[in-house]
């Protein structure tokens, strides 16, 4: 029978080289901070307890820790990652199983490796590490496995020159029954080039009690932790190349990959086409056989089966885009529905509006729905044609196949299959051009 688990979040960490006000963990990889996909993965992993370590000048991660549900703790002052695991102590207290300690920057480990971890405690072993081995083992900490068995970790300031020389180096992803866990930080001991109380030395306390320690591998773009701006973009650089493979594996057609970008909970359909330079923000879903077109953006919206969007499109939050629609270029909608086979081929503004099916928005159409203070909704009903350059003001309504006539301001509702003309009546002065040049050019003349 598989022991509970629980996970250990160590987030307490500034990031200064992030040069930023924002607590480091709280930087956005696929739209999404990166604590929450730390706190994700151990969800998925199964642990049913969760604790993020949050630090005295970082409120904000302990904060968002609560937002998902996870218990919390502080380290306050931060002596190293060992002193950060016991600082969970009291949170983690009654707890009798397996334990793994996580980290709020590195928002690209998967389930899969975090399983090999929990599965080698499973199979015997009493502390379980995550390793790699990259192309330049640089600062890490090394990995000294000896017949199978890890024996130690060492520090890269603490190694000697044969320690250096290892490349198997440690991901800092550590895992022990959680009693045992806590026992053997108890004996860790700050005598080290950093003077830190390291969670490392678990292992060789766990070793010396005649223990089984392992280190199990996992892959070296998975770890990556993110302690600068430039590890920031080659993290989204990283996430991005993974989900776009995801989703042409699941039938998307990506015909540019390298130009598109999805975010953490992009949902596309079957048979969906996205062209070059499409950008998706949090909180959009793509039926199946949709089309968006290049340079287009959404956001906080739903595209139904087989519509049509862009290029150059927008759709913003609370756009929901129905069956065989069409939003075209430079076109941006906002809060509004469009009916299945509505359209609104090219340059207009929808904001808090009820399109109905197969209504036609002409060119240059806008619904006027802020007047200073508050919100208001336009209604277009059914088969309904929205003459170029109509100003829609709201609140209004436009009756089932009613249409407005090109360049009118539209104040009151239209009935079902009326015709509505909002503008001034037409006035031509002949010779007027003429005599306004020649008034013109005397006046410059005489200057």
């Amino acid at each position: 029978m598989t022991a509970p688990r629980a996970a250990i979040i160590l987030a307490a960490g500034l990031g200064t080289r992030m040069k930023s006000d924002l607590p480091k963990c709280m930087h956005q990889v696929g739209g999404r901070p990166m604590l929450e996909w730390s706190i994700d993965l151990a969800r998925k992993a199964g642990a049913e307890r969760v604790v993020t370590v949050y630090g005295r000048k970082s409120p904000q991660i302990g904060a968002l820790g609560e937002a998902n549900n996870t218990l919390t703790a502080l380290q306050d002052p931060p002596k190293g990652t060992g002193h950060a695991v016991q600082c969970a102590e009291s949170a983690m207290a009654g707890f009798l199983g397996n334990a793994i300690v996580l980290y709020g920057d590195t928002p690209l480990i998967t389930p899969q490796a975090v399983e090999k971890v929990f599965a080698a405690l499973e199979s015997g072993a009493s502390v379980a590490v995550l390793g790699f081995t990259p192309e330049d083992a640089g600062a890490y900490g090394r990995l000294v496995v000896k017949d199978g068995v890890l024996d130690r970790i060492v520090e890269y300031k603490d190694a000697s020159e044969e320690e250096r020389a290892i490349g198997f180096v440690n991901s800092g992803v550590l895992a022990a029954p959680a009693p045992l866990l806590f026992e053997l930080l108890g004996e860790v001991t700050n005598d080290n080039a950093n003077g830190e109380y390291y969670l490392t030395d678990v292992v060789g306390l766990a070793r010396k009690r005649g223990l089984k320690a392992v280190a199990v591998e996992g892959d070296a773009a998975e770890v990556l932790g993110v302690n600068s701006r430039a590890d920031l973009a080659e993290a989204e650089a990283s996430w991005q190349t993974r989900r776009r493979g995801e989703v042409m594996r699941d039938g998307v057609t990506l015909t540019a990959p390298e130009t598109v970008f999805l975010a953490h909970d992009t949902v596309i359909g079957r048979d969906v086409i996205i062209e070059p330079n499409v950008v998706f923000g949090p909180g959009v879903t793509v039926e199946d056989g949709a089309t968006i077109h290049a340079f287009s953006h959404l956001e906080g919206c739903v595209v139904r089966a087989g519509a049509d969007i862009g290029p150059y499109a927008r759709l913003r939050p609370g756009a929901d885009i129905g069956a065989g629609a069409k939003i075209g270029n430079f076109v941006e909608v906002k809060k509004s529905t469009f009916g299945s086979g509505a359209k609104a081929n090219h340059l207009a503004y929808i904001g808090d509006a009820d399109v109905g099916a197969n209504a036609n928005i002409g060119a240059g159409t806008i619904t006027c729905n802020y007047d200073g203070f508050g919100k208001h909704r336009t209604r277009i009903g059914e088969g309904a044609f929205i003459g170029s350059n109509s100003s829609l003001v709201a609140p209004v309504n436009i009756g089932k196949g009613a249409y407005t006539g090109s360049g009118g301001v539209v104040t009151e509702d239209v009935p079902d299959d009326a015709l509505a003309l909002g503008r001034a009546k037409q006035v031509n002065k002949d010779g007027w051009a003429s005599r306004f040049r020649a008034a013109m050019q005397k006046r410059k003349a005489e200057r």
